[in-house]
């Protein structure tokens, strides 16, 4: 905005038992929207205490001369008079924190940190959301205060454009700047959903301590004399072994002698290269230390103590499943260096891959993030790889030291050679373009890494380990996605990986279980079964697929489970369907499952029956039947669902 002063609401008088009692009913929604449009730049923990402190403060200072009787409501009104005072004010505050202090003009009192609520002892912050969170919120941090206003009543309040113009103005913002905002807020892709996400809940919270040390001190500081208060903050102040922050990271909350071990980054292992060639496993911890920044102590130091207890500037975010607490002990360094403008520090501790970044200007304590992956029990091909940087569209990693060759594949072109990926002398590729971020299916650009026994197919979805993809049964082992039948299979079902982003997933499966002639000389169209498993165990998806004979046509998902044994191992067969329209207008209920299928059977809205393990039957737009089929041994078995 403009001007260093809002005008006064707009909004007519509201009682303030009226006002107060939509407080109550919405207090969750007006939190959440005012800790949404507060700027970025106080942190989360000052955001988090700001926001409920400016819903607290939003009631009318007196009671109007109608108490009780709710004013007249204009017909495009869709609230509550209540709710739509208190909101206004919610976002006039809001929208006045975010001003600078300037020195002409009178401080305002949103623009100072809050007195009530208060939390003595604590960080409160969110729950860390995914990688789609995370872009938005850097999405919306560099947008203006209204414009953030305007996407916020989009997207949490599903108002149309006038609407917002209106609350807008009733929220003291002038015409001009609510216009321009409208505007701004247009070029943040529409994500309205992750706007309901616990990362932007400030009533679901983390609790972390502050310094207990520093708190202890200063207790005995006030019955101190002045030098002993002298020498209280020379110990608070001394960097590397002392008591104070180091970079991004939050105080210290415990001397243990084997958490300092742990943060120290002396003991940390460094493999020499060329010892996986002699070693008898091959995985990450063999993996030598990496980049031209091993030897910097202070970088390792200030990496290590974020990853023990993260700030609350910092950005961080972990796979599904994956502990994100401190080092049990002495962690392994992967690689240290300089990347696309970050300093960069990979580690592996038996258990999970750590990432650390921070800016490579300045003092690198701003704008540092964290990640975590698990990566237990991985082989030679699920340690191939790993992000060392990303950007929105962009992707870089760092291979593993027998990775003999990197190229690109695209999966939605299978007939397009591969090409090259350029390495440096540290094995951190040059950028790729990532499909983790991509709005579209235009293209999948996937890593492709050749090793002493064969070519292996990686996918980047948004997480530190890329995903395997493999096609082929599940009786049999399946193969590297490489093959022509494979590139075929992965090329209809490539789009539907985006389902599995920043789900933890190791490895994803492409089955071509199916190919089934259509009724009135369709073609023939193919079943194809997709399964993700997940580093944890648990968690796992399996999606059923139906591609029509069509030229770089992509398969369309019939059914999805989560958590299923079909398409897997235990249970290496499936069944599923789909009510399909022929070119006459006529409709089908078409189904096919696996080879050890005998029979299939429609009930329901469609009566049918089949031999073997295709099954056509006329049906009516909208029908639903339920199929199931009976395998050769006699075992009825359901459809996927």
């Amino acid at each position: 905005m403009s001007t260093q002063e809002l005008a006064p609401s707009p909004l007519g008088p509201v009682d303030v038992e009226q006002a107060e009692a939509a407080l109550v009913e919405h207090y969750p929604r007006l939190v959440r929207i005012a800790y949404l449009v507060l700027p970025p730049s106080l942190g989360r923990n000052r955001r988090v205490l700001t926001a409920h402190a400016l819903v607290q403060r939003s009631l009318p200072r007196r009671r109007t001369s109608g108490a009780g009787i709710p004013g007249t409501r204009r017909a495009e009104d869709a609230v509550d008079p209540g709710y739509a005072y208190v909101r206004g004010e919610v976002l006039r505050q809001a929208l006045i924190a975010g001003l600078p202090l300037r020195r002409r003009a009178l401080p305002r009192r949103a623009q100072f940190p809050p007195l009530l609520p208060h939390v003595w002892g604590l960080r409160l912050f969110p729950r860390a959301g995914g990688a789609d969170e995370l872009a938005l919120d850097q999405r919306l941090s560099a947008l203006s205060g209204p414009a953030r206003a305007v996407y916020v009543l989009r997207g949490l309040e599903r108002q149309g454009d006038p609407e917002v113009l209106r609350v807008l103005a009733a929220a003291g913002v002038p015409g001009e700047d609510a216009g321009a905002a409208l505007e701004e807020a247009d070029g943040v892709e529409a994500l309205y959903a992750l706007l309901d996400s616990p990362e932007f809940d400030p009533c679901s919270l983390q609790a972390r301590p502050t310094d207990l040390m520093r708190r202890r001190q200063h207790g005995k500081a006030a019955l101190a004399a002045a030098a002993a208060v002298v020498v209280c903050g020379t110990l608070l102040g001394l960097p590397g072994d002392g008591w104070g922050r180091i970079g991004a990271a939050a105080p210290s909350y415990a001397r243990n002698p084997a958490a300092e071990a742990a943060l120290d980054p002396g003991t940390l292992k460094q493999v020499p290269a060329g010892f996986w060639q002699s070693s008898a496993r091959t995985d990450f911890s063999v993996w030598p230390a990496r980049g031209a920044l091993t030897g910097d102590r202070a970088l390792l130091r200030r990496a290590l103590a974020v990853w023990a207890r993260p700030g609350g500037s910092v950005r961080s975010s972990a796979t599904p499943g994956t502990p994100v607490g401190p080092p049990m002990g002495p962690s392994q360094l992967l690689y240290a260096g300089e990347v696309d403008g970050s300093r960069v520090v990979l580690f592996h501790d038996g258990l999970r891959a750590v990432r650390y970044a921070e800016p490579a200007v300045g003092t690198g304590t701003g704008g540092s993030a964290l990640d975590f992956a698990r990566t237990d029990g991985a082989d030679a091909v699920g340690s191939a790889a790993l992000v060392v940087s990303r950007s929105t569209a962009n992707v870089r990693y760092l291979t593993a030291p027998w990775v003999r060759e990197t190229t690109v594949r695209d999966l939605l072109a299978p007939s397009k050679e591969p090409w090259r990926l350029e390495r440096d002398a540290h094995g951190v590729t040059s950028v790729m373009l990532s499909p983790a971020q991509a709005r579209g299916c235009a293209v999948w650009n996937t890593l492709q890494v050749r090793d002493a026994t064969g070519v292996r197919l990686l996918t980047d979805l948004g997480e530190l380990v890329p995903a395997r993809l493999t096609s082929g049964p599940p009786a049999a082992a399946p193969v590297d996605g490489t093959g022509a039948a494979a590139r075929a299979a992965w090329a209809r079902a490539a789009c539907q990986l985006a389902t599995v982003r920043s789900h933890g997933v190791r490895a994803v499966n492409a089955w071509q279980f199916a190919t089934q002639r259509l009724p009135e000389g369709g073609g023939r169209a193919a079943w194809l079964c997709t399964r993700a498993e997940t580093w944890r165990g648990t968690g796992s998806r399996v999606l059923a697929q139906f591609a029509v004979p069509a030229p770089g046509g992509t398969a369309a998902v019939v059914a999805k489970a989560e958590e299923s044994p079909a398409c897997g191992v235990r249970e290496p067969r499936v069944l599923s369907g789909v009510l399909w329209q022929a070119k006459s207008g006529q409709w089908y209920v078409l189904a096919a499952g696996s080879e050890d299928f005998a029979s299939l059977r429609t009930t329901g809205g469609v009566e049918g029956e089949a031999e073997g393990r295709f099954l056509a039957v006329k049906a009516k737009a909208g029908t639903r039947a339920d199929l199931n089929g009976t395998l050769e041994d006699g075992t009825r078995v359901g459809a996927l669902r």
